[in-house]
């Protein structure tokens, strides 16, 4: 019995020979192809291999973030043609007539090449990103092979295949049309509204044909493991009560339990701070581990902020607000760097300035600002990976309570976090001065309690307007913030302390889930996020109805899942970002709290970046939700209708036109000043209409970093 890949194997010979008969008959005018067709197989694929190595070594062009931005397309397409190459090897090795020694020495080969390829460049960073191009070669490549193996197997198996093939493709085509179609639509879609196509205003530049979504969740990373976090294996109840004393309970008894104090980070200077000069390992350092024992009280240090309890082999981390807010003084900022107006030099009592109290009906008191980043999430990805969170932030839309608005044209102003971020908190992508402060430093001066969560081991501040300072001596933590969770975000079972801690598989960029002691890390920081609303807000309540002048809080918390190759990772924040919005709904805190849910640009790694032009346009169109109070949403009509040259509602009005985070940084600016605010920032925030048709030179975005343009013919 003859085997029906042999007989495969025949046909493709016999039409190889065919075709190449024929044309030795009638001739051919092109002498390469006759060569090639004439070409031995090991020829072919010594060629197809020299290929395969040489566009592979050429995608691993390396340099600055602006040259790999700039050249991302050649390297895309340069690990396509390897990939091409490599395929075309395989199944000439498979499918054609071929000695089994030869084929055996040619996937030795093709091995050696392999390793050799890897240990030539398996960076992870811009100067040598080899690892990030294995894994794009590897998801391009494994599924298409996979895909051939397929066809050639059922081909040789089923008879008339072919045309079963060729029936099942255009079925398929048609239903990939028409999800393409659906996803096309979608992609404009957002909680209450729409993008709109106005005339006048501008609109995403190129072919956006979302391929993307027709890849099932999890399709890009499925082979990274579980996207769950595994439980510790001994149960362990822990909690801090208001003197301060931690009780612990335990199963583990005869391992003993231990307690690691962590360090409190916010007045660390700059200096210390530094990531790539070891923040983490400088925590590390600073931890002390005591034993614990039930029998007398475990009192905590009134600094300490967080805690690692250890059982046996299980821990957990334990974390609080401390000082509680009743012994939390008031902040007065240092006469040399205080933001507040009649502070300033420049400051003038005849400054266009307004004052609220003047208008009737109007709250007075200041409204509470959380602001939560998610770094490097599109509008469309929020959609994509955050379904459940979707649906609940429609729900925060309750008019006569508090409102929800989106911005379909929000364009980030530069590549990375940088720009982006130093636009939102500062105003200025290039600092005019010396020693800039953050935004949150603003909130603190005007009586505001201030509270920051890095959630990957990072300091905003040393990292992105470090530099700027006169002393790396100062400690922008403790002049901005009254409290700071950074340190059990640096600890080694989530962020390495040796090798390179921003890797493909360990560490805040992984494409694997990110856990720490059997949760997800970004539940540690909604816990203490949950702790602090529930420390201000009844501080807050109890300050209100005694009549007192009670002091708003601004919460800023960073969270990084969006941030890795695959953008798959973002799915495990869905059930707490909802439960977090959901119980800012139930509790009522929406009716004097401004929250906004925003990233700082859209993704920018991996392959809908690499090779799509929707990609590119999710990349410069982050997602941005705002939910303001009732009374706040009233006042900006009003006031809108008042003084400005546009009726237009600002909310309907921004939700289509183009904004970016220089505005956001207005908005902030105004929250912090309420109830008396400056005019030129209410201008340029979100509570004011901006300018119809605007242009990216209007908006600070750079030309060439442009994605949204007014078509010419209007």
């Amino acid at each position: 019995t003859v085997s029906p890949i042999i007989n495969a194997r025949d046909s493709i010979d016999l039409a190889y020979y065919e075709f190449s008969s024929k044309r030795r008959k009638h001739g051919s005018s092109n002498n390469w192809a006759n060569l090639i067709l004439h070409a031995p197989k090991s020829v072919v694929v010594a060629g197809l291999l020299t290929i395969f190595v040489t566009s592979y070594l050429l995608s691993l062009q390396a340099g600055d973030l602006v040259y790999i931005n700039e050249h991302l397309g050649t390297i895309g397409a340069e690990l396509l043609v390897s990939v091409v190459s490599l395929t075309v090897t395989t199944v000439m090795l498979y499918a054609g007539r071929m000695r089994s020694n030869t084929r055996r020495g040619t996937l030795l080969v093709i091995m050696c090449i392999s390793v050799i390829l890897y240990w030539y460049d398996h960076g992870e960073r811009f100067e040598h990103h080899g690892f990030y191009n294995i894994l794009v070669f590897l998801l391009i490549f494994v599924p298409l092979n996979m895909a051939i193996a397929l066809f050639y197997v059922l081909w040789c198996k089923i008879e008339n295949f072919i045309v079963y093939f060729f029936i099942s493709l255009a079925i398929g085509g048609i239903a990939a049309s028409a999800s393409l179609v659906h996803y096309r639509r979608v992609f404009d879609q957002g909680t209450l509204g729409v993008f709109q196509y106005t005339p006048g205003e501008c609109q995403w530049t190129g072919r956006n044909i979302p391929f993307i979504d027709l890849l099932p969740a999890g399709t890009q990373n499925f082979w990274a493991g579980s996207m769950y976090c595994r439980p510790e294996r001994q149960r362990i109840k822990a909690s801090v009560d208001g003197d301060g004393v931690l009780r612990v309970a335990c199963e583990s008894k005869d391992k003993g339990v231990f307690v690691d104090v962590l360090p409190e980070t916010r007045q660390w200077p700059l200096k210390d701070k530094d990531m790539w000069s070891g923040f983490n390992h400088l925590i590390l350092e600073q931890v002390v581990r005591l034993p614990y024992s039930s029998s007398r009280p475990f009192v905590l240090n009134e600094t300490t902020q967080a805690v690692v309890v250890r059982c046996g082999s299980s821990s957990t981390i334990v974390t609080r607000v401390s000082p509680p807010l009743a012994k939390l003084l008031v902040y007065v900022p240092p006469s040399d760097s205080d933001t507040r107006p009649s502070s300033s030099p420049t400051f003038s009592p005849e400054s266009a300035r307004f004052n609220v109290s003047g208008a009737p009906k109007m709250q007075l008191g200041r409204p509470n600002v959380i602001y939560l980043m998610l770094d490097a999430v599109s509008h469309r990805q929020f959609y994509r990976r955050l379904p459940k969170s979707a649906q609940v932030l429609k729900t925060l839309h309750r008019p006569g309570s508090h409102r929800l608005f989106e911005l379909y044209r929000y364009h980030s102003v530069g590549f990375s976090t940088d720009n982006n971020t130093k636009a939102a908190y500062t105003g200025e992508i290039y600092p005019s001065q010396p020693n800039p402060l953050p935004i949150w430093a603003y909130y603190r001066d005007r009586g505001y309690v201030t509270a920051r969560i890095e959630a990957s081991c990072d300091d905003w501040a040393k990292k992105y307007i470090g530099s700027k300072f006169d002393s790396q001596e100062y400690s922008v933590g403790n002049r901005s913030l009254d409290y700071e969770l950074s340190s059990p975000f640096c600890l080694p079972e989530y962020f390495p302390n040796v090798g390179n801690a921003y890797g493909n598989f360990k560490g805040p960029n992984s494409i694997t889930a990110h856990c720490l002691y059997g949760c997800y890390v970004h539940d540690w920081a909604f816990d203490y996020l949950y702790q602090l609303r529930t420390e201000l807000s009844e501080h807050r309540a109890k300050q209100l109805a005694q009549q007192k002048d009670a002091r708003p809080f601004m919460i800023t918390a960073t969270f990084i899942e969006g941030h890795e190759g695959t953008g798959e990772v973002l799915r495990t924040l869905d059930d707490s970002l909802a439960l977090f919005l959901e119980s800012m709904r139930d509790s009522g805190e929406l009716d004097d709290t401004v929250l906004i849910i925003g990233a700082d640009h859209g993704l920018h790694m991996g392959l809908n970046f690499a090779f799509l032009q929707s990609g590119r346009i999710e990349h410069k169109n982050p997602f941005f939700a705002m939910s303001v109070p009732e009374w706040l949403h009233e006042f900006s009509e009003k006031y809108q209708t008042e003084h400005g040259s546009e009726k237009m509602s600002p909310f309907v009005a921004n939700e289509q036109r183009l904004v970016t985070p220089f505005e956001t940084h207005h908005t902030f600016r105004v929250l912090a000043d309420w109830p008396e605010f400056e005019t030129d920032s209410w201008k340029r925030s979100l509570f004011a209409t901006q300018n119809a048709g605007r242009t990216c030179e209007e908006a600070g975005i750079g030309a060439n970093f442009c994605m949204c343009k007014i078509p010419a013919t209007q």
